[in-house]
């Protein structure tokens, strides 16, 4: 079986674990925790980088950071990972949600203009498979009403919106460095952002809220959300070699372009907008409605002929879980609910070749015909 993901892990990786074995310092309090975050904020020309141990954990400390009250309003995709509107549900707030553009897959910001309203607090952007969204407008709806942007770039770390590198833009910004993102740590996720105020509040959601001077005297609950030393460790070799990282992934893409390219059925992802190159963290498609298949029978088929991959974000407005809480009912997002049923994404790790690439293309081709 070729897996959907291979992570890459070719640089100082084994040295860097090895200095946290041998000096004993496996835990939060290890050095490579803060030169990884020194490292990442520099890069994006942020103040403040705060490491986490998921990129769930970064959106729940950055929009509880936000001090949203009950009835505020936070717009986001509902074409996204749940984690998105959890986020915003624990603290306190309620997810408004937008459809999202066709060829895109990101959020519509003409539809943002017309969910924003006296309740609304704040933006989440998500970033989605590899291609930013339009933000330049988006900061223009938020500059006119007053609004937060969170940022969400788990899925474009290293790639850029315009000359701006993503997860540099929002007001603060969050990423996830799972297994199959372009800079891996395991499991684990940072904030940035150049406010002092929602960086300080970050920092004391992810410990506890341990603040002088007593240490174990809490005026607010918190969590454990550290990354430890071992984690940083795996994170900053591989932000050593994150422009290597782009460059293969996005040969990766091209491929798979020129492989699947013309094919009866098939809708391929944008390689580039006005605003962005496609960095293909994953390499998505879209099934055409005349295809007497949809993408889950798609994947049992590819699976037969040993080919894994994922499906497409489920939406948010058909989440069992949100509904049971009361929220989206009667809404449709047409877009979003058709990429659901219709799309997934190929093999695409950093450490497959090119013939499984070519093989998984091929396999896709053959249950098509």
């Amino acid at each position: 079986m070729i897996p959907v993901n291979k992570p890459r892990l070719d640089g100082n990786e084994r040295k860097y674990l090895m200095e946290c074995m041998d000096s004993g310092w496996i835990s939060s309090e290890g050095p490579f925790v803060k030169r990884f975050e020194q490292g990442y904020g520099a890069r994006l020309g942020r103040r403040h980088a705060i490491t986490v141990n998921s990129g769930t954990a970064a959106l729940e400390a950055a929009v509880l950071a936000l001090d949203l009250k009950a009835g505020d309003e936070v717009i986001v995709p509902a074409f996204t990972i749940i984690c998105c509107a959890s986020a915003i549900t624990r603290a306190g707030a309620t997810p408004v949600l937008v459809d999202c553009d066709p060829l895109t897959w990101n959020m519509d910001v003409e539809q943002v203009r017309a969910r924003i309203t006296p309740r609304t607090r704040a933006i989440m952007a998500v970033h989605v498979y590899g291609l930013p969204v339009d933000m330049d407008p988006l900061f223009e709806l938020a500059r006119q009403h007053g609004l937060r942007v969170v940022e969400d770039a788990a899925e474009a770390i290293g790639l850029k919106y315009k000359d701006r590198e993503c997860g540099s833009m929002g007001d603060v910004s969050c990423f996830s460095f799972y297994a199959n993102k372009h800079i891996t740590t395991g499991e684990g996720g940072m904030i940035l952002t150049s406010d002092d105020k929602i960086a300080e509040r970050c920092a004391r959601y992810r410990n506890l809220c341990f603040v002088p001077p007593r240490r174990f005297v809490h005026e607010e609950l918190g969590w454990n959300y550290r990354m430890c030393n071992i984690q940083a460790a795996l994170g900053l070799a591989q932000l050593e070699k994150l422009d290597q990282t782009i460059a293969i992934k996005r040969r990766m893409g091209e491929l798979y372009q020129e492989l699947l390219r013309g094919v009866a059925g098939l809708h391929l992802p944008l390689d580039r907008t006005p605003w962005a190159n496609n960095g293909y963290w994953v390499f998505g498609v879209v099934l055409s409605d005349d295809v007497p298949f949809d993408a889950a029978q798609a994947a049992d088929r590819l699976a037969a002929k040993g080919v894994q991959t994922r499906p497409f974000f489920w939406p948010l407005h058909e989440q069992p879980v949100l509904r049971k809480m009361g929220l989206f009912k009667g809404e449709h997002y047409p877009v979003s609910e058709r990429l659901a049923r219709r799309g997934f994404y190929l093999p695409c790790g950093l450490g497959l070749s090119e013939h499984e690439l070519r093989f998984s293309a091929a396999a896709l081709k053959e249950i098509l015909v």
